[in-house]
Order: C-alpha cells, then sequence, then structure tokens
C-alpha cells in the first residue's frame, strides 16, 4: 500500500504573462490528479521581486501548491515544469514529517504548561522563610 505523503510545491513564473498565471497553475493541478494524486491548497502569492535575476528578469509571480500523493505525481509535476519556458524556477519539499514533528512538541508543549499551571495552582509547603539582617533583626 502506497502512503500518501504531504508535499509543498512552489514556482516562480514568468511576470510578463500574468493572464496565463491561472491557466498554468490549472494545468499543474490536472496532472497532480492525473497521476493519482490531489491538491489540497492552490495559493498564487502574487508578483514578488526576485532575490537575483532569473534569465534577466527582476520580479516573478509566485505560486505555492499543496500535494498529497505518494511521490510518483511529484516527479511528473517535475518534469512538466522543468520544460515550460513560463516557469523561471520551482521547488518541491516534503513536509508531512516536519508537520508531525511539529505536532509531536506542540502536544509535549501543552502538557508540560497544563503540569506547570496544575502545579502553581497548588499551595507550597515549608511555609515561609524570613530572612534576618546583619543586626539580627
Amino acid at each position: 500500500m502506497e502512503t500518501k505523503r504531504q508535499y509543498e510545491v512552489v514556482f516562480i513564473v514568468d511576470p510578463t504573462v500574468d493572464d496565463e498565471v491561472a491557466r498554468l497553475t490549472d494545468n499543474f493541478k490536472q496532472v497532480v490528479v492525473d497521476q493519482g494524486g490531489s491538491v489540497t491548497k492552490a495559493e498564487t502569492m502574487g508578483k514578488r521581486q526576485l532575490a537575483y535575476e532569473i534569465l534577466h528578469k527582476k520580479e516573478g509571480t509566485f505560486v505555492l501548491m499543496e500535494i498529497e500523493g505518494s511521490g510518483r505525481e511529484i516527479a511528473e509535476l517535475e518534469r512538466r515544469m522543468r520544460v515550460n519556458d513560463r516557469v523561471l524556477r520551482y521547488l518541491t519539499v516534503r513536509v508531512d514529517e516536519d508537520r508531525r514533528r511539529a505536532e509531536k512538541l506542540k502536544g509535549r508543549r501543552q502538557a508540560k504548561a497544563a503540569k506547570r499551571s496544575a502545579a502553581g495552582s497548588q499551595p507550597r509547603r515549608g511555609g515561609s522563610v524570613e530572612f534576618a539582617d546583619a543586626n539580627g533583626e
């Protein structure tokens, strides 16, 4: 049985083709669905300035897609992005393990905070301690 993994794919589209960004994103979504995956989120983050010039372009339109799948659809998606002239750069990151680890740490922090607040509401034992100054007072 194949396990479903979660991926984030960010790609930068040539800013001169603003009207094609939605169509390009829909085509990439269709590639993922055809390969057996699912797109959980697709967000166009807008036109932004690039950190460095790519193909004589100083800005690009950024698109973020969150994908669930086995990895086979990611290979096909990256292949399509690589041959597409309008895609300047792309980056794919597997995020399911990081999210699982973050949830585990969040649970530990909450348990620790609950334990700490429960200990803080109980009265302390041993009473108060008074210190005398140098004169014994």
